[in-house]
């Protein structure tokens, strides 16, 4: 692996990490850790690396885009956030193949726009929209690792390229027309060499094996390093990550034994087992969510009875 000047500064800021220490696998943190906003600039790093600019996250966006819905099977978006420029950035990761994964990008972004747009008769409030895929599948064809689509507008006659009046640019704040319309980024997990020559690569590498190297020194990875460390889960915190470890090894396992014996139906059936096991295991968290959240209000509601007790017996006592 390349070290330059950036990586060895980066490995004496971490002297005790240990060199690739195991972190917890991104798809699960992205779910239950980086959601707290002390942990935002992990998934800013990422973002930054990715999209070669600064990303500052302002929030993280919960509508029916990223909520899972059984009626709404095409869309599960892992997270996603709004960012100080008002853009939002769709993030997932996809273990298991999907033929028409190509269609449910485009219909993530679709309904992410619609969603987040203000109802008025005018369409300037139409927001830019990122989709950003990390898939552990073949998908298409293409040896790359890294793919990136926009929309171009392209003369037929002349060539150019469509840009936007100076007063679209004063109020949009793009220069070109297509910048307006949402870009599309695809990681192919498995396609890359592991050798990691730019910050990008360094990521790539984190999100294929889930290790920080010694000598990394992407955006984002030394609080990676720290705050998706196995050991700082709490027991039920590592409790379900392991079952969940374990049942998407038993998914990949089955995939890989029904490809070796050409059978279609075979990975069909893994596929939905383990989207069975996923979505009950979410059920149990949002119930535990619901129960913790009846206990709180049942807390502020007892301490409010206690507080109307006390200014009454006050009340008889001055009298």
């Amino acid at each position: 692996m390349k070290t330059d000047k950036r990586e060895v500064k980066a490995s004496e800021a971490m002297p005790d990490k240990g060199k690739g220490r195991p972190l917890v696998s991104f798809d699960w943190a992205i779910k239950r850790l980086l959601r707290n906003k002390a942990n935002f600039e992990v998934v800013e790093g990422f973002l930054s690396e990715l999209l070669g600019r600064s990303i500052r996250i302002t929030s993280v966006l919960e509508s029916e885009s990223n909520k899972r819905h059984a009626d709404d099977k095409y869309n599960r978006v892992d997270i996603m956030v709004e960012d100080a420029e008002k853009e939002i950035l769709l993030i997932e990761l996809q273990f298991m193949a999907e033929i028409d994964y190509l269609q449910r990008m485009l219909y993530g972004v679709s309904k992410a726009a619609i969603e987040h747009m203000v109802k008025k008769d005018e369409y300037t409030p139409v927001r830019k929209v990122y989709s950003i895929n990390i898939v552990y599948f073949d998908l298409g064809q293409g040896n790359d690792y890294v793919y990136h689509g926009k929309t171009d507008f392209k003369g037929l006659h002349e060539n150019d390229t469509l840009k936007l009046s100076q007063k679209q640019q004063n109020i949009f704040g793009k220069p070109e027309a297509g910048d307006l319309y949402p870009e599309y980024y695809i990681l192919k997990i498995n396609n890359f060499n592991d050798t990691a020559t730019t910050s990008l690569d360094e990521w790539v590498y984190f999100l294929k094996h889930d290790r920080v190297e010694e000598g990394f020194a992407a955006k984002g990875l030394i609080k990676a390093s720290e705050i998706l460390d196995y050991s700082r889960l709490s027991p039920e915190e590592k409790s379900e990550y392991d079952y969940l470890q374990e049942q998407k090894s038993r998914y990949r396992s089955e995939v890989a034994t029904a490809k070796d014996e050409g059978r279609d139906e075979g990975r069909d059936e893994a596929k939905k087992e383990y989207a069975k096991i996923i979505e009950e295991k979410d059920k149990a968290l949002e119930e535990e969510r619901k129960a913790r959240e009846e206990e709180r209000t049942a807390r502020e509601e007892m301490a409010k009875e206690i507080e109307e007790l006390k200014r009454l017996l006050q009340g008889k006592r001055t009298d």
